[in-house]
């Protein structure tokens, strides 16, 4: 019993100093209705949250997607070679060279074309010949056919008369068109061997046209991004290419976006890449793919850098293109409530919360544009949560006590 009111009495102490402690806080009045209306308030300051709040003010916007992606080339110039199944004698240029248009890349082995060449100039002799002979074979013929038919109209006359038999007359007659026979053999031989010649002047065309091309050349300017081509090897038009070029030494970003970023993205637009090992280099983008990869949900934008010795094709690059910049009125991004109302923030005013709809505009990193709703001055709830409802009595915390907001990069 003696604990009991021992405890009693300390609680009786404690309740008196916390009233008295209270009543010290609490302002002058100078009559009963401001000292209960103080009382009420000082209650209520006593148990509001504390909450820390940013001040709207102007800020720049720079609006920006972010790409990542590999180095390209821009257009890439597989070289191969014209002739087949030819050995490489000489490799002339190497990966990282600078070729220009028409430069000799390799040479093949000639030695099997010109042994070509030459049995092919052997056949143009042989129809030259051959041309001759049915030429003069014609000449023979002509005379026969003259003579022949002359000796036939001279027996007409006199089978019809009698002073000649039978026999000699169709004798006579079968001589004159066999002579026409020959004639018209002699000249089909001629035919077939101008025919023959023109066969073999154009395997002499095609010859001459693959041993032009024994010698590899650059069909552009650029830069040998690879080399296959190896002394000793074999040319093989269908398979790989002997040289990799990179058409006008120019490289571009293939990078990925986001499909919600999409949109944004237009040709033209500036780009800052950061290249691993290198650094940041300008850049404009170039196409934007019109596809979404529907298993990823990322689309392709192509970024070009341009004629750039340091980049290297296959390097990891991240891109962050400018879609829009612009001017206006400031909160933070973790200030903003989306609801099925749209977007809102919370604004202490005189110590309350007062929910406010807002339009948003551009957004800057942490930053986000708002375009109506609020006023330079007003103070929003930095983190809006469920925690604090319209009309919550609050203790409002300036952030660093200052009113500028910086952008968020």
């Amino acid at each position: 019993m003696r604990k009991i009111a021992i405890g009693l009495v300390l609680t009786v102490a404690f309740v008196m100093i916390s009233l008295t402690l209270v009543g010290k806080s609490l302002p002058r009045a100078t009559g009963p209705a401001d000292s209960n209306a103080a009382t009420k308030a000082a209650g209520e300051d006593a148990f509001a949250a504390v909450v820390t709040v940013t001040r709207v003010a102007p800020a720049d916007f720079i609006e920006t997607v972010v790409a990542s992606g590999s180095l390209i080339a821009r257009e890439e110039i597989l070289v191969g070679p014209e002739v087949e199944g030819l050995r490489v004698v000489e490799a002339l240029a190497d990966e990282g060279a600078r070729v220009k248009k028409g430069d000799v890349l390799a040479r093949l082995v000639a030695d099997t074309l010109d042994a070509q060449l030459a049995q092919n100039e052997a056949a143009i002799a042989r129809t030259v010949a051959a041309i001759a002979q049915a030429k003069a074979s014609i000449v023979q013929a002509e005379a026969r056919l003259v003579e022949s038919r002359n000796a036939y109209e001279r027996a007409k006359p006199l089978h019809t008369a009698g002073h000649m038999t039978e026999a000699v007359f169709d004798q006579r007659r079968q001589t004159a068109q066999t002579a026409e026979a020959q004639l018209a053999a002699s000249q089909d031989g001629l035919k077939v061997a101008e025919a023959e010649k023109a066969q073999v002047e154009a395997q002499r065309r095609e010859l001459n046209w693959r041993r032009g091309r024994v010698e590899v050349t650059a069909p552009a300017d650029g830069i040998i991004s690879r080399r296959m081509a190896r002394v000793g090897g074999y040319a093989a038009g269908a398979g790989e290419p002997m040289f990799r070029i990179v058409a006008k030494s120019e490289i571009e970003l293939d990078a990925e976006v986001t499909e919600v970023r999409m949109p944004l993205l237009k040709e033209g637009q500036k780009a800052r890449v950061d290249v691993a090992g290198l650094g940041q280099v300008e850049g404009t983008v170039r196409l934007v793919s019109p596809e979404v990869d529907k298993s990823t949900r990322l689309g392709r934008v192509r970024i070009f850098l341009g004629d750039n010795p340091a980049l290297r094709v296959g390097s990891f690059a991240r891109g962050v293109i400018v879609t829009a910049n612009g001017n206006g009125l400031a909160v933070p991004s973790s200030a903003i409530l989306y609801g099925a109302d749209g977007p809102t923030v919370q604004v202490v005013r005189d110590n309350r919360v007062v929910t406010t709809k807002i339009k948003t505009g551009l957004a800057a990193g942490a930053i986000v544009e708002v375009r109506s709703g609020l006023s330079e001055g007003d103070l929003v709830v930095s983190r809006s949560g469920t925690f604090l409802r319209e009309g919550d009595a609050v203790r409002p915390v300036l952030v660093g006590g200052s009113t500028k907001l910086s952008e968020a990069r």
